[in-house]
């Protein structure tokens, strides 16, 4: 049996993309396949999840945000798989440079969960999006993703919240 994994991520700001913490300016981003080739700008002392191991985890799949136009930084990654009624985010991590008081960029992780319910509408579930998170961040999951605790360390965000996420995120 697969070991679980927490998330344990901040979310610290949700932006129509992703904004430069210092200037304050927007900069789009695109959310990408993550391929065996990206792993030659992926040092793993600037990670805390071993990401080739997720990269080749059964039945999962690995995206990086990007900066559009702009491939070779990656800004975050996100692991996915497609479950019987819904999608589940078995990992998600900001780059090293995003993380903490110093970072360059806000909105790494709401823009990938973001991504994570508009792939679950996609492969048809309306945005439903599972996963489970560290204990104590269960109260700021519910305040800023407005997800539902379902038990244990088990939550979801529902059709509602996807929305609310991907129409912040995905403006056509």
């Amino acid at each position: 049996m697969a070991r679980r994994s927490y998330i344990d991520i901040e979310i610290d700001k949700l932006t129509n993309s992703i904004e430069n913490v210092f200037s304050g300016d927007v900069f789009d981003t695109e959310v990408i396949k993550l391929t065996k080739s990206d792993f030659k700008k992926i040092k793993k002392r600037e990670w805390i999840f071993d990401w080739q191991h997720e990269f080749v985890q059964s039945g999962r799949v690995v995206y990086k945000l990007v900066i559009k136009d702009n491939e070779d930084i990656i800004q975050g990654l996100i692991s996915l798989s497609i479950e019987i009624d819904h999608v589940y985010m078995h990992l998600i991590e900001s780059s090293k440079f995003n993380k903490g008081k110093g970072k360059i960029y806000a909105g790494v992780s709401g823009n990938l969960v973001a991504f994570a319910c508009h792939f679950s509408q996609e492969n048809g579930f309306d945005g439903f999006l599972a996963f489970d998170a560290k204990t104590v961040l269960i109260k700021h999951y519910q305040e800023t993703l407005k997800a539902t605790h379902l038990r244990g360390s088990r939550m979801y965000i529902d059709n509602i919240a996807a929305k609310r996420l991907i129409q912040q995120y995905f403006k056509k």
